[in-house]
């Protein structure tokens, strides 16, 4: 790893960029180095590590336990709000192997859920979501009959839904979704091996084709000890205030 003294990228966002590469790669695995041995190993000040290192708190990539140093992050799963991704993508972010057991799928007349999709009937498939093998979130997922019957073509235990769609032509343009914490059922908390007093994260995400149309209605329960999100902010100037 290397600091280029006479770059315009600022010394702290450099480093920062070198321990985020270091520790996907696996280089550090527990902790980072101290701030001696960082200023040493690069000739730079404390001032740069500290803004190096606070950014990457903020990120969720490090945490820091006060008089033992600064630790990666178990992956409790830093998601970008704002970026159109699969679950199974997120998964493997994390650096986690990603799994899925199908529960169900089939059609269904769920007033609301219709409603949302604007059908009177819609077909849905439910997934239980592994990480590393253990329960990460439960995937519940609708679509027009038309686009479910695609799907019901492949694999649901081994197929990523996103991929599959693609495979079939349909083309996902944008999605709008919802974030909130609550109690699971107790189904859920059951499924996802936790109390059932306990807390998760829902996420609804309505996904819209080319010409606004919707074409899926996504609801999602998070174990809240496996996941979050990250939110990247900007002034109206475009000037970025965390990250």
């Amino acid at each position: 790893m290397t600091i280029d003294n006479l770059s315009d990228v600022p010394l702290y966002a450099q480093l920062k960029n070198l321990l985020k590469r270091e520790i996907q790669q696996g280089r550090y695995t527990e902790k980072i180095p101290t701030e001696a041995e960082l200023m040493k190993s690069f000739s730079i000040s404390r001032n740069t590590v500290r803004e190096a290192v606070s950014a990457l708190v903020r990120e969720g990539i490090l945490q820091k336990v006060h008089g033992k140093g600064t630790f990666i992050a178990s992956p409790a799963g830093n998601v970008w709000v704002g970026v159109l991704t699969s679950l199974t993508e997120t998964i493997e972010s994390m650096g986690l192997k990603p799994g899925i057991k199908l529960l169900s799928h089939g059609t269904g007349e769920e007033p609301q859920i219709a409603s949302i999709l604007g059908h009177e009937k819609y077909y849905s498939v439910e997934r239980l979501r592994l990480g590393d093998g253990e329960p990460f979130a439960i995937e519940r997922t609708y679509y027009p009959v038309d686009i479910g019957l695609k799907l019901a073509k492949y694999d649901l235990n081994e197929v990523t839904l996103y991929d599959a769609l693609e495979l079939e032509g349909v083309i996902l343009d944008c999605a709008e979704q919802w974030i909130t914490a609550r109690i699971p059922s107790e189904v859920d908390a059951g499924l996802l091996g936790i109390p059932s007093t306990g807390s998760v994260l829902a996420l609804e995400r309505l996904t819209y084709g080319p010409a606004k149309e919707v074409l899926g209605y996504n609801a999602t329960v998070f174990r809240s000890d496996k996941h979050a999100f990250y939110v990247k902010m900007y002034k109206r100037s475009g000037q970025a205030l965390l990250g």
